[in-house]
């Protein structure tokens, strides 16, 4: 008879019998532990991918209010809501692009729209740019050809008007002119908002203006076109030292505009001329995950036919220059999405995935050395037991007396619940258990061999042999 079919006969006399079908206790609690050890992974799981995916919300700065660089950052805000996208845009407007810096210096804000020839924050890296701008000077002249300005150097002793009240273009116009050999304050600057210019007009008398804008900008346009009023013609000013400008100062760029850029009728200009170009950039902090850098630029070009499409005339998206002598450095995100050198998920995150499973198997491995430290006592005093079961085994074999028999029959059914709970429990594995019935065996043996042999000699010999056999 085996050990388990011996100790399924023995319960079944020391304990009641179990319903049909209910599983034993420690296989009960081995299929309790298994369930939530699942539920448990299940949780994680669950946790990590809610953690890994929630949206994660940037403020961006961007300026002046009711400028065209507000409304395609709010559109493109509301494009990424709309679409549940991962990363969400949260605008705070500010008085400019230089206000805008500053609250990206100042750690306010996550991002910021500011234009490439402002003092950039320390930490400024940039994610995409939102449009380029180009330098139209030009110059009013009537009828007659004498005294006419057609060069940048006959700018000196002239009043200039300057469209738009920051500060950038004024210091834009001191580089033209610097550049081309005209002393900044030999000039006298009248600036304009870019709202209300041709009524602003009427009050000043002025040689030659300055606007900033893309190509296609509809305010450049219509102050060409308020300038030009009464009979007055615009000659627009090619900058020859375009080329140097750009060498010397790394925020702009050398640029033409095409004849016709802004007018047919009669084409202005009336044939190309060289400028200096420079962008506006969405930034962000050197401290943003390149996980989320990415994310948000690869959002961003994922939409960039729509907002194109909405602005024609204020927002083309293009990627950030990742050359490492960029005026503005690429954010290393960025730069990964450009050079298609994104990271996947495990490639992010695999040190932490391996780190995680090494340290859960060395919590197993000590959680499992504290609970068998924890029943080191169990272990003992079932070993004390075993011992006591085989000196029983011994003293069954020589004993006289068939009541001493029954006593250590009823110790071995006690040692024999004692193990079965220490198997229940954990504190002893099979091959204890297999020892142990082995023992018990031979001990169930011995008692009825013992007993055979003394009712035996009981009947041969007439005197009592319940307290001995001669």
């Amino acid at each position: 008879m085996g050990f388990r079919d011996m100790f399924t006969r023995s319960m079944a006399t020391e304990a009641p019998p179990r319903p049909p079908g209910t599983p034993k206790p420690h296989r009960m609690k081995a299929m309790l532990v298994v369930v939530a050890a699942v539920l448990a992974t299940v949780a994680a799981v669950g946790g990590a991918a809610y953690w890994m995916n929630r949206p994660v919300h940037l403020r961006i700065a961007v300026g002046p209010p009711y400028s065209d660089d507000v409304k395609v950052v709010q559109s493109i805000a509301q494009i990424f809501s709309r679409d549940r996208k991962y990363v969400r845009l949260r605008p705070i407007i500010t008085d400019g692009t230089s206000s805008s810096a500053a609250s990206l210096n100042a750690g306010t804000t996550d991002l910021a729209v500011i234009r490439g020839d402002i003092e950039l924050p320390k930490d400024a890296q940039a994610i995409a740019s939102i449009r380029k701008n180009y330098a139209v000077l030009w110059a009013l002249n009537g009828s007659s050809k004498k005294g006419a300005i057609k060069k940048i150097e006959q700018l000196a002793g002239k009043r200039i008007g300057v469209i738009g009240r920051t500060q950038a273009n004024v210091n834009l116009l001191k580089v033209i002119l610097t550049q081309s050999g005209v002393k900044p304050e030999s000039v006298q600057v009248v600036q304009f908002t870019t709202t209300g210019f041709a009524e602003a007009l009427k009050n000043e008398k002025l040689d030659a203006f300055l606007a900033v804008g893309p190509l296609n900008s509809k305010i450049t346009a219509d102050a060409i076109t308020a300038t030009t009023r009464g009979g007055k013609e615009a000659t627009f000013l090619s900058l020859d030292t375009a080329d140097a400008i750009a060498q010397k100062y790394p925020a702009y760029e050398s640029g033409e505009i095409p004849a016709g850029s802004f007018g047919a009728k009669p084409a202005r200009p009336d044939d190309k001329i060289d400028t200096i170009t420079f962008a506006h950039h969405i930034v962000a902090r050197k401290s943003l995950s390149e996980a989320t850098a990415g994310a948000l630029t690869r959002q961003l070009f994922s939409i960039r036919q729509t907002i194109q499409s909405e602005f024609p005339l204020t927002a083309k998206l293009e990627t950030p220059d990742t050359d490492k002598d960029a005026a503005i450095p690429a954010h290393p995100g960025a730069a990964a999405y450009v050079d298609g050198e994104e990271k996947s998920f495990l490639d992010r995150y695999s040190d932490y995935i391996w780190g995680s499973l090494m340290a859960l198997s060395a919590l197993g491995s000590a959680g499992a050395w504290f609970a068998s430290y924890w029943r080191k006592d169990e272990r003992v005093t079932n070993s004390n037991l075993r011992e006591r079961l085989l000196e029983m085994l011994t003293a069954a074999r020589k004993t006289t007396s068939i009541d001493e028999l029954d006593a250590m029959q009823a110790e071995a059914d006690e040692i024999m619940r004692e193990t079965l709970h220490c198997f229940e429990d954990g504190a002893i594995e099979e091959g204890s258990l297999t020892a142990f019935s082995i023992a018990l065996e031979q001990f169930h043996n011995a008692v009825a061999d013992r007993k055979t042999f003394l009712l035996d000699m009981s009947s041969k010999d007439p005197r009592p042999a319940r307290s001995h056999v001669a």
